[in-house]
């Protein structure tokens, strides 16, 4: 190797090691998202891939470090509706509606992977610390379609759990996976039912 030829055999080197850990992340992923966390072994994954189990130990050398390699890769392909732009809406009811056709249209596009999550959740220490981001989401989503609303008491805590029921995947899946409701007529009952609770 000559010193002129040794930075681009490197820079070479470097991109195959690049393609490799990313082909190794999409195939957790997609493994994820079918299977889920508690389904898909690292045997899987490096089979998915097409690598050997030491090539998959060489980039991941545990659990732990592939499921966050998942976690951002999926994570950055699926942002959540931004509470930002919900927090821009000065009316109450506007922005519940708003919000709800937004979460309901990210449930809707991510609800295979949301299912092993949820489902995994309570198996799986690991995916429980991954998953108290998206838990600390809905949390600050509830802050966020509080503002505005002028209640007190049991009024004020009686709407920040339905609000709370309103934004909830399983409610979402209820309604419209078992109860047969598109996000349409879905954002429109839960939009009732916080009214109801504001109200009573």
């Amino acid at each position: 190797m000559t010193d002129q030829s040794r930075p681009y055999r490197m820079k070479r080197r470097a991109e195959s090691q690049q393609q490799t850990r990313r082909r190794i992340t999409e195939s957790a992923v997609e493994l994820h998202g079918t299977l889920g966390p508690s389904r898909t072994s690292m045997s899987a994954v490096a089979a998915h891939a097409g690598v050997r189990r030491s090539t998959l130990y060489r980039h991941f050398p545990d659990e732990a470090a592939l499921f966050d390699a998942c976690t951002a890769h999926w994570a950055a392909a699926n942002p959540p509706p931004d509470l930002a732009a919900w927090s821009r809406v000065d009316d109450p009811d506007e922005r519940l509606t708003a919000a709800l056709g937004e979460l309901y249209a990210f449930y809707r596009r991510t609800e295979a992977m949301l299912e092993n999550l949820f489902r995994d959740e309570v198996t799986m220490p690991i995916v429980g610390e991954r998953f108290a981001a998206f838990r600390g989401y809905f949390a600050s989503a509830q802050d966020t379609l509080m503002k505005g609303r002028s209640l007190r008491g049991a009024a004020k805590l009686r709407t920040r759990a339905v609000l709370g029921h309103a934004i909830a995947f399983s409610t979402w899946k209820s309604l419209v996976r078992e109860q047969g409701l598109d996000d349409a007529a879905a954002v429109e009952l839960m939009r009732a039912l916080v009214g109801a609770a504001v109200h009573r």
